[in-house]
């Protein structure tokens, strides 16, 4: 089916049309996007310029992430900013349809990547004796390039029935992205069936996954029995940061994707943790209680600092 769309721009009510609190936004945006980039190209910066950081499966996922999220915010944000200096937000359809193109192939993409962190971790603490073998440099890289193309697959079926959907009048979104449910609210046409689509490939999906890391997460713990105290804490701590990264990324995602097709007006605060805090929060997590990676952190500053001085 032929796209017959006639609309070439849409229009973001965004988070609010009062214009002190735009001011506002315009401000927290711009210093959430600069702590959200900065920390998470700090993290890969370190990680990359760290051998033993690197050679660890654990940190080399990590580093990865980091690169995901900084490029997820950067979807989102930059426009956002700029939209909170200006009364009318608009946005070309091109540029929405490579926004949501871009969502969801970062997310995509995050989503394998946290499932092979959850591996690394249940191999590392209930089979350590095979843990080098099993988590070898090619199969580190094997599961990066499964989720660059898992990513890449996901979006582009996403963004081919997008395409096929007619847009012959009203354009103004009641949020400040691009995003499936409130596009499909604009369409010109009957979307049930691509609404319930959108339910499996996205929030079925989101749905398996979580639970199938919450089961590996509880056979860590049942078997972190058998182990001393110290390895328990320091397995726990590990973890525990894995956790509430998986539940910060995926608990939006199934509330966004799992119910039946419509929008509600708590699905922009809901953006809002997903596009905006998620990816400030996973550094803050995965390096608030990391003595490795902090310890890394420093010689690379004591290095940078030594630069200018010849040394």
């Amino acid at each position: 089916m032929q796209n017959q769309s006639v609309v070439t721009e849409f229009v973001f009510l965004g988070l609010s049309q009062n214009p002190n609190i735009q001011k506002i936004l315009f401000v927290v945006f711009l210093f959430v996007y600069i702590a959200t980039v900065g920390s998470n190209m700090l993290i890969l910066v370190t990680i990359l310029s760290s051998p033993a950081l690197l050679g660890s499966p654990m940190y080399f996922f990590l580093a990865f992430l980091s690169f995901l999220d900084a490029c997820f915010s950067s979807v989102f944000m930059p426009k956002m900013i700029l939209d909170s200096l200006y009364e009318r937000k608009t946005i070309s359809f091109q540029g929405c349809m490579i926004q949501l193109f871009a969502d969801h192939f970062f997310s995509g993409a995050e989503v394998i990547v946290l499932t092979a962190m959850a591996y690394d971790r249940y191999v590392a603490i209930c089979k350590p004796l095979h843990y080098s073998s099993i988590m070898n440099r090619r199969l580190c890289c094997i599961l990066i390039a499964v989720a660059w193309t898992g990513g890449f697959s996901h979006s582009t079926i996403q963004i081919l029935f997008t395409f096929q959907l007619p847009f012959c009048g009203p354009n103004v979104i009641d949020h400040f992205l691009c995003d499936l449910y409130p596009l499909l609210d604009l369409a010109c046409t009957d979307t049930h069936i691509f609404g319930l689509f959108v339910v499996v490939n996205s929030g079925f999906f989101c749905i398996i996954i979580f639970s199938l890391l919450l089961v590996s997460y509880a056979i860590i713990l049942f078997s972190l029995r058998t182990h001393s105290s110290e390895g328990r804490k320091k397995a726990l701590s590990t973890c525990g940061s894995h956790v509430a990264v998986v539940v910060l990324f995926f608990v939006p995602c199934i509330y966004t994707y799992s119910r039946p097709p419509s929008t509600f007006s708590s699905d922009k605060i809901v953006g809002v943790v997903y596009t905006i805090l998620t990816p400030l929060f996973n550094p803050l997590i995965y390096t608030f209680r990391n003595k490795e990676v902090k310890n890394a952190m420093r010689k690379v500053r004591k290095r940078l600092m030594a630069v200018p001085d010849g040394k």
